[in-house]
């Protein structure tokens, strides 16, 4: 720790703190457009300037310059800074003065307006003028993709953009080219970028440089109601803002949260917000005369009646699909065993992972924030930069902090960092199971190994013996202690741990996915899409969801749900978070919240659900799951689990690993409906060959 004198205000700092954090430890605010507390330090924008006592005499960028190159006065006297003196004003005038030069300032018809820190920083440290009477330069607009679009004459030359990019998303897509006035941002061949992560740079940018391309000209800051929730395009449960207008959601931005996203957000979180709006169920159907048919809810309910009452128990069954929230599950999963069945899956891909394995046996055990202790990595049959691309991020954090060895068993491509390909297949696990081979010796030697097993791994055939062979190894090579547990199962759909917590699984004699596809009379589907329909034997099947996608194509009864922005739901992502989704706004037409549906649809089949409130519902919830009342908070699983885990047996298949993600952004019903997201999937399908328009 340092002391130094801030305005004349002792503190004591961490040695490692920059100037401008430590200035802003005691109170100070210091104004910046280049520095970002999780990039590299350029120290080019010149905006943070402060005077230091004893030093040389001009301002010095607090920002480059750190606690530890302070000297004490001549008698011992503690350093001293100063943040508000005349000389620091004049030089953040003058540098701010120098920054408009060729600035536009054409703020009422930039997409920044109102949230722009250029703005905000002349109004609070620039003059009411420019002495400056030359032309302004100007500077072509770039293509570089649907999502981020350019206006290159407004940047100050920050390099945020580039620095995030290179760094974080692990692909050095833009530079600065030229020098003084011919210098520019660009990336080079002005194609796409092809980042899942880019959209992030439009919140770094502080001008209104790098915008959002699907929100241009949509609408101003402080027309819009802010609803803080998370995010369920994957299972890392990213924390969000919705920023929603009327009943229309007009953007979603990152939420900072240290422990899961920090501040980043993916392309499709971020992007999907048109497909909220668009191929939306807004009323009930029923099929009469093999056609999909408008319908009033009664007689919706009572066409299910009537389904319900020919079939017999052990012929019904339900699916829960990846977005659903625990509550219309944990619901579900009570209607169904009211109705006397058993056949029960939230596994819609497969996967075998079983909650009478214990909770250790699917949660991501070290936790995301954990990631970065980790000093080897092996990786299964996952692709994280596409499954899970904020998650990839804090790997490559982790890798750039310091010698981290990856090793990966699956064909995966690039994933933004270095890594060791191992194998393809179950045979290379076993062999490193076995204890073979100098891999194996790296994670024995590592103090916090960790091991991650994807989907890809688990949905196959021989999907236990995978996980099985994965504890072993786990177990073998001391990643799972007391003190760290590095067994890491990673998810792809943000519904799988809570209906995993609240046992959405066949009871005894129960049916798995595949088992009620050939086998059911009665087929409930909450928002299962991604089952192959064609496998669905005829019978009758009620489709609860938000599109018009497969499950609704198949089904003879539609009634219409309510999407993750449209409802107060609980997640679990895949470390076992429990979080509260909010409601942005209402659900178009007649459609219900999903948990209203089946307590409505129980009374009609006459086995009405003990409660009538969404509080009554969760009452009822937290008294069988306490943990999922803890928000935010992680109930860790038992390493003694994974002993029982790594004795599963089972025949290893030959076939290679591969992730079950072929198109990260079509990969759920509100993706799919989504115009952007099927623009970014053709630009991808084209190697982001597309020219500019």
């Amino acid at each position: 720790m340092t002391k130094l004198k801030v305005d004349g205000k002792e503190i004591e700092v961490p040695d490692h703190y920059t100037l401008l954090q430590a200035a802003e430890e005691a109170g100070a605010e210091i104004p910046r457009f280049c520095f970002h507390e999780r990039l590299s330090i350029a120290g080019n924008c010149r905006m943070c300037l402060i005077e230091v006592k004893g030093g040389p005499p001009k301002p010095q960028a607090s920002c480059a310059m750190g606690v530890r190159d302070l000297r004490p006065g001549p008698n011992g006297e503690t350093p001293e800074i100063f943040t508000n003196t005349p000389m620091v004003k004049k030089a953040r005038e003058g540098v701010m003065e120098f920054l408009l030069i060729n600035h536009p300032l054409d703020c009422p018809i930039c997409d920044q307006g109102g949230e722009c820190d250029l703005q905000d920083q002349a109004m609070a440290f620039g003059t009411d003028g420019s002495r400056f009477k030359e032309n302004k330069r100007a500077v072509e607009d770039k293509y570089i993709g649907p999502l981020v679009k350019t206006i290159m004459t407004r940047c100050i030359h920050c390099t945020r953009c580039v620095r995030f990019t290179t760094e974080v998303a692990g692909i050095s897509e833009l530079g600065l080219i030229g020098r003084g006035e011919d210098a520019e941002i660009t990336t080079y061949l002005e194609q796409a970028m092809t980042s899942e992560l880019q959209g992030n740079v439009i919140d770094l940018c502080p001008v209104g440089a790098l915008t959002a391309r699907p929100y241009a000209f949509q609408a101003r800051p402080w027309e819009l109601t802010k609803t803080e929730s998370i995010d369920v395009m994957d299972a890392v449960g990213s924390a969000i803002r919705v920023d929603s207008r009327g009943r229309e959601v007009m953007r979603i931005l990152p939420r900072n949260n240290d422990a899961v996203n920090e501040e980043w957000i993916s392309d499709k979180t971020r992007f999907i917000w048109d497909g909220l709006r668009t191929q939306r169920l807004d009323r009930p159907y029923v099929r009469r005369n093999g056609k999909l048919m408008p319908a009033s809810w009664p007689e919706a309910f009572a066409a299910i009646k009537d389904a319900v009452a020919k079939a017999a128990p052990d012929k019904i069954g339900a699916i829960a699909g990846d977005l659903a929230a625990v509550e219309e599950i944990y619901a579900l999963k009570q209607l169904m065993a009211s109705l006397g069945s058993t056949n029960i899956d939230c596994r819609q891909d497969g996967a075998t992972l079983d909650p009478a394995l214990g909770r250790a046996s699917y949660i991501f055990n070290p936790t995301i924030e954990g990631i970065e202790q980790a000093d080897a990595v092996l990786i299964i049959g996952s692709n994280p930069r596409f499954e899970a691309s904020v998650l990839n991020a804090r790997i490559r954090k982790r890798f750039r902090a310091g010698p981290l060895p990856v090793g990966v068993i699956g064909e995966m491509g690039d994933l933004r960092y270095d890594y060791e390909q191992l194998g393809a297949g179950p045979e290379t696990l076993k062999d490193l199971a076995d204890g073979n081979g100098k891999f194996f010796q790296l994670l024995k030697k590592a103090k916090h190994p960790l091991v991650i097993v994807g989907q890809g791994a688990l949905t196959r055939a021989d999907g236990a013996a995978v996980l099985g062979q994965a504890a072993k190894l786990a177990n073998a090579v001391g990643a799972v202690s007391a003190e760290w547990n590095g067994f890491a199962v990673l998810h792809t759909a943000a519904a799988r741990v809570g209906a995993l917590d609240v046992g959405f699984v066949p009871g005894e004699g129960g049916k798995d996915v595949a088992g009620m596809m050939s086998g059911s009379d009665v087929l409930f589907l909450l928002g299962a899409d991604e089952i192959a329909m064609s496998g669905i034997a005829a019978g009758f099947v009620v489709y609860i969801g938000t599109h018009g996608d497969a499950g609704a194509h198949r089904a003879d009864v539609i009634l219409p749900g309510s999407a993750y922005t449209e409802k107060s739901g609980t997640y679990v992502n895949t470390e076992g978070r429990v979080q509260m989704a909010n409601r942005a706004g209402f659900a178009p037409g007649q459609a219900k919240e999903d948990w209203a549906i089946l307590r409505a649809l129980s009374d009609v089949l006459g086995h009405k659900l003990p409660f009538d409130s969404l509080a009554q519902l969760r009452a009822k919830l937290y008294a069988e799951h306490p943990h999922l009342g803890r928000i935010d908070q992680i109930e860790a699983g038992s390493a003694g689990e994974l002993v029982k885990v790594a004795k599963l047996g089972g025949r290893l298949g030959k076939s290679a690993f591969t992730s079950p993600v072929k198109d990260f952004y079509l990969t759920n019903p509100i993706a799919r409906a989504s115009a952007v997201m099927a623009e970014c999937s053709a630009l991808a399908k084209g190697d982001f060959k597309q020219a500019a328009e």
